[in-house]
């Protein structure tokens, strides 16, 4: 069986990595031979990327350089361990992917969805089966993170403002990618989230299996 490429999508603490945590042992539970895997990052050179991305020290990282690392990070991710994962026939669950991208320096940033697009012009070609986006306020979700223990990086610790705007982002890039993009309500219980999901996941390997 073909693989199955899943990503997923939202703000900052939308419930990205629960849900991600939750299909991985559902699914391997059904004998599905799965990966999960994260943007930036997901591969040595990449995560090396995503240090210097997200370090807090490099506030004059300038929008147009954090975008390039992103398309950079992620070539690698696809080459390295996206496509050959496909090939053997996973399931492979991707925290964040180009829609990420779309929507913080296309949208937020203010680069604009073309220029994103063609600094991930080598990506193209190995966007998602299915993503899965987590529909969550920002004002809502960033309560959140005083209950994480994780170390805030410098794109949590953007106002408030930045946030909406890669809300509003994600919105836009649903009317782009309407088949691709499936929504979910991320203020419902996470069983609620995580059974929505599992159904649309099914829906596609369905598909494959015909």
């Amino acid at each position: 069986m073909k693989g199955l490429f899943i990503t997923f999508e939202g703000g900052e603490c939308s419930g990205k990595t629960t849900l991600i945590k939750a299909l991985k042992e559902y699914y391997e539970a059904k004998n599905y031979n799965t990966i999960v895997t994260r943007e930036p990052g997901g591969t040595p050179i990449a995560e090396q990327i995503r240090n210097v991305i997200l370090d807090n020290n490099n506030v004059a990282m300038t929008s147009k350089c954090e975008a390039l690392l992103y398309a950079a990070s992620r070539m690698q991710h696809v080459e390295e361990k996206i496509l050959p994962a496909l090939k053997e026939g996973k399931l492979v669950f991707c925290d964040r992917f180009l829609d990420s991208s779309l929507a913080y320096q296309g949208y937020a940033r203010g680069l604009g969805f073309d220029l994103v697009l063609k600094a991930n012009q080598f990506v193209l070609d190995y966007l998602p089966d299915v993503t899965i986006l987590i529909d969550i306020k920002p004002e809502v979700a960033l309560k959140r993170l005083s209950t994480r223990t994780d170390k805030v990086n410098r794109l949590d610790a953007e106002s408030l403002k930045f946030h909406q705007l890669v809300y509003e982002g994600y919105e836009k890039i649903l009317t782009i990618y309407p088949n691709r993009i499936k929504k979910i309500d991320g203020t419902k219980s996470e069983k609620e989230v995580v059974a929505e999901a599992i159904k649309i996941i099914d829906s596609y390997l369905v598909k494959l299996c015909n």
